[in-house]
């Protein structure tokens, strides 16, 4: 028997050929695009059946392939037959194929169909299922993932404005075990946190997710490498899975879901049309009654239910829970400065200096900033909400910067006492004048700098002198000791009395104004 069974009119062409026109096999198989073995095949099956040409006219194609393929022994309708809800359940279990279902069909049923007619039957017999249960799906392979069309909504008991919420269902493929909840909105937290509440439902993790074009999944799509989003990957990897968003404008694709979707709106979107729900928790309880009642209906053509098959093929299926659940987590990508600092809502995050100018990748959570740079992260931060802020590593600074930062207000006083008090004193004046004691910090330096130019003595000298005269600066005592004032006797300044003169006017004439003003 060929591989494929021939048409009614082909047979016919082949028939006409061979005894009409007396072609040889090998021109007969040229004409009809067949091979040489099925023109054979054709007209020893045509001999057998005791067929000549031309053909009866009231011999219609079904009898003339009866006649042709008509099989020695019992019928097939005679022929024990499989239970063809167990074949299409087993099916769904990971490599599970038709050959190896009929294989130990036919190693307890001897008698029984050979293969290529164990599969017509069983395509036949699937063809009566409904839409959603006739695809065939591996146990644990795939999660389908969408948004209902149909809102519910949610009122406000103060004023009683109505506030429609989206409803997020989940479906797993062999067991079409559905999960459904209302989130505020359909962003891209709620789309997360939907997420890891659906894995908890199922107590385990499928081996790759399908999702629509949804904007908090796929940034742009595109048919063959889609830009998913890098919190939707991270979530991913969290997890243990891949993502293979479904392509766009291709029904077919999500068809399982869709279904799930059509189900939900039916069994829980209008079984709450007429309920008033206060609070998203009240809504949500509500929704997860009516979705156990839903799992636990069963099925109209195949046993069980959504959750028997659940138990028996997804759950032993899935991939187990992390330890701890996904944090939700944004990504975002900046430029470092030139102060080896990014920012991110206001606040700035160092990174090693090396990176200034390069481009990173922040991944930020509430509570903590990791800053990657090539795929590697090159520092990590606790989250701040104070906006100007810096929060800095001292091992991201130059070693320059570090050496200087070093410097304290304590130490420079410290170090000014090692030349003298006049010096210490000094130090202390100049810090305190600056608006910022940093502002000062150069003007110090520079002031111990010089014992290295003059003798110890002549910069306490010097600083004396600055005291006295309030010249608190760098400048001038390097201006003093460079004119070798430090070397001269400090005179100290008396302020002149003021000489009496008939304009000049004493506190006394303050008093009486101000009595008179009262007055």
């Amino acid at each position: 028997m060929a591989a494929e069974r021939l048409s009614m009119r082909t047979i016919k062409e082949i028939l006409r050929l061979k005894w009409a026109c007396h072609r040889s096999n090998r021109e007969i198989a040229q004409s009809c695009k067949i091979a040489r073995s099925s023109v054979g095949e054709c007209l020893t099956r045509a001999a057998a059946a005791g067929l000549t040409w031309p053909l009866p006219p009231d011999l219609d194609d079904g009898t003339l392939e009866a006649r042709l393929y008509r099989r020695p022994g019992r019928p097939a309708g005679q022929r024990p037959l499989p239970e063809w809800e167990t074949i299409h359940q087993e099916l769904k279990r990971p490599c599970v194929t038709l050959q190896l279902l009929w294989q130990e069909y036919k190693t307890a049923e001897p008698a029984g169909l050979q293969y290529s007619q164990f599969c017509v039957h069983y395509r036949q017999w699937a063809k009566t299922l409904d839409l959603c249960l006739r695809q065939e799906h591996r146990a644990g392979e795939k999660l389908f993932l969408d948004y209902a069309g149909e809102s519910l909504w949610i009122t406000d008991p103060a004023t009683g404005t109505r506030t429609p919420v989206a409803l997020f269902v989940a479906v797993l493929g062999a067991s079409n075990y559905t999960y459904a909840e209302a989130s505020r909105a359909a962003d891209l937290p709620a789309w997360i946190a939907s997420h890891v509440r659906a894995f908890e439902y199922f107590g385990g993790v499928t081996a790759a997710l399908i999702p629509d074009n949804h904007k908090s999944a796929v940034l742009h799509p595109d048919r063959y490498e889609p830009d998913l989003h890098p919190t939707y990957l991270d979530l991913a990897a969290h997890y243990g899975t891949t993502i293979l968003p479904t392509r766009v404008r291709r029904p077919r694709d999500k068809a399982k879901v869709e279904t799930a979707v059509l189900i939900v709106e039916r069994w829980i979107v209008a079984a709450l049309r007429h309920r008033t729900f206060f609070s998203l928790a009240e809504l949500n309880a509500a929704i997860g009654e009516l979705l156990e009642r839903l799992n636990s209906r069963r099925f109209r053509k195949l046993p069980g239910s959504r959750r028997t098959l659940f138990e028996a093929l997804d759950k032993p299926a899935l991939r187990p829970l992390p330890a701890t659940p996904y944090v939700f987590a944004e990504w975002k990508r900046a430029r470092v400065n030139i102060d080896y600092h990014v920012s991110l809502d206001g606040h700035a995050y160092s990174v090693p200096y090396q990176l200034v100018h390069h481009e990173v990748e922040l991944r930020f959570t509430a509570r903590v900033v990791e800053i990657f740079h090539k795929g590697q992260r090159v520092a990590s931060h606790l989250r701040s909400y104070r906006a100007g802020g810096f929060t800095t590593d001292p091992a991201h600074r130059p070693k320059a910067h570090q050496r200087h930062l070093a410097w304290t207000p304590s130490r420079l006083t410290r170090w000014g006492a090692t030349i003298g008090p006049a010096t210490a004193a000094l130090i202390t004046a100049i810090l305190a004048s600056r608006p910022h004691p940093e502002q000062g910090y150069r003007s110090c330096l520079g002031l111990l700098r010089l014992s290295r130019q003059y003798s110890v003595s002549r910069l306490e000298a010097a600083c004396a002198r600055a005291l006295a005269i309030r010249a608190l600066s760098y400048k001038s005592v390097q201006s003093i000791l460079r004119t070798g004032l430090d070397q001269q006797a400090l005179v100290p300044i008396l302020t002149p009395p003021r000489p009496a003169h008939d304009h000049v006017r004493g506190p006394a004439y303050y008093t009486h104004q101000e009595a008179s003003d009262v007055a």
